[in-house]
């Protein structure tokens, strides 16, 4: 009998196509996740030819997600990130509201309900973890003051977009409803209790059982002297505290491997850890930006060409200019602004993971999820060109500054 080989055939194509196209764009000068993002619109359902299996690639993808937050995790401990709660949570939360007004306002001009332009705006307020870090990586910023403030900037961005994710089926009757305005449902304030029992729960159980327990595992693994357990307890730990965040607690595969990464960081061998995972990182981010490309329909480009430039301009404009403005006001140098406004201009997994629940609810049409997902591929393939233009803006605002105290220097002699 012939078996199923849909696994095998979709991880030989992402991996296959993902090698050639991003060399390709490593030869033109351009990140190679640009490539990988070709490869997935290659091998998607809008494009002829073989399509690989789009839920496999998914769950190949969160495998991704979970490792290189992991990783993350491993190099941010819990006193770096109360290092910087003051620009993260106060940032992230305007920015959210900044950007969800954009989008809704913009939605509204464009006739669409509430709801629709409720789960639009929220979209494209969330940045990409996955895309910031390999972008932070790359320039050698991860573990810099600014690299910490833009990861927990966006740490807390995630665990707004969990609550919102927890919140939407329960907010879904009344967005949709003719009277959306009045909302009084005791339902949704019952969502909110129990949904912040639940991230309280899951944070005390992690500083009090996470923090103890897993360094020690990791220590008497360490003490079998064999690589190969070292290395699939480490990926156990990642994978398994993940999947056990996302079922007990109703967080996110990313949220709970973030958080046991940063717990294993107690333990004398976070470094071994993290260099022992990082080829199986690798691989599977691979197929993160491969299963984003599959998403894409490149209709969506010419029958919507306005829209979409609109779109694109919010998440990498108007994001960018909101968070470089909120950081200087919260009195931070021009550096960590153009750092958190460059990581910021795009949107990633958690804006697919809301679109995607808010088509199923009936809150939000399939043109808006098509350009949702337009908009985080293009951004995200240009994302690094917006940290060397920001680099330059930089650059030239720093001269200017310097001429101008120069002129003011002679006029006084």
């Amino acid at each position: 009998m012939p078996h199923d080989v849909s696994l095998i055939a979709t991880i030989v194509a992402s991996f296959g196509l993902a090698l050639i196209f991003g060399f390709i764009a490593t030869r033109l000068k351009m990140p190679p996740l640009v490539g990988y993002l070709f490869a997935g619109i290659l091998i998607g359902p809008a494009t002829p030819g073989f399509v690989a299996d789009v839920g496999l690639t998914k769950q190949l993808a969160e495998i991704g997600v979970m490792l290189l937050m992991f990783g993350v995790g491993l190099h941010f401990s819990l006193a770096d990130l109360m290092s910087v709660k003051r620009i993260a949570v106060t940032g992230a939360i305007v920015q959210i509201i900044v950007a969800v007004l954009l989008g809704m306002g913009t939605a509204s001009l464009w006739g669409w309900s509430l709801g629709n332009s409720l789960v639009f705006g929220l979209c494209l307020s969330v940045a990409s973890t996955v895309v910031l870090l390999r972008a932070l990586e790359a320039k050698g910023l991860l573990k810099s003051v600014n690299g910490q403030i833009a990861m927990g900037w966006l740490v807390v961005e995630d665990l707004v977009m969990v609550l919102v994710l927890v919140l939407l089926p329960a907010l879904a009757s009344v967005l949709s409803a003719s009277h959306a305005a009045v909302i009084s449902s005791s339902d949704v304030w019952q969502a909110v209790g129990l949904t912040l029992v639940k991230m309280i729960a899951f944070f005390a159980s992690m500083l009090i059982f996470g923090r103890r327990v897993l360094p020690k595992v990791l220590w008497y693994i360490a003490r079998t002297g064999s690589q190969e357990l070292f290395t699939l307890g480490v990926v156990a730990i990642a994978v398994g505290v993940a999947f056990g965040a996302a079922k007990l607690f109703d967080m996110s595969f990313a949220l709970g491997a973030f958080f046991a990464g940063m717990m294993m960081r107690e333990s004398d061998f976070s470094h071994r850890a993290a260099s022992e995972s990082l080829p199986l990182r690798d691989a599977f981010a691979v197929l993160f930006f491969v299963s984003v490309g599959m998403l894409f329909d490149p209709s969506i480009i010419w029958t919507e060409p306005m829209k979409l430039l609109t779109v694109v301009a919010i998440i990498m404009v108007g994001k960018t200019i909101a968070a470089m403005i909120l950081v200087l006001l919260l009195k931070y140098p021009l550096n960590t602004a153009v750092t958190v406004g460059a990581s910021l201009a795009q949107i990633g997994e958690f804006s697919f993971i809301l679109a995607s629940l808010g088509v199923t609810l009936g809150l939000m049409s399939m043109q808006a999820q098509s350009l949702v997902l337009a908009g985080a591929l293009i951004s995200i393939a240009a994302n690094s060109v917006v940290f060397l233009g920001l680099e330059f803006f930089k650059s030239w605002a720093l001269k200017r500054s310097a001429f101008a105290r120069r002129l003011e220097h002679r006029d006084r002699g």
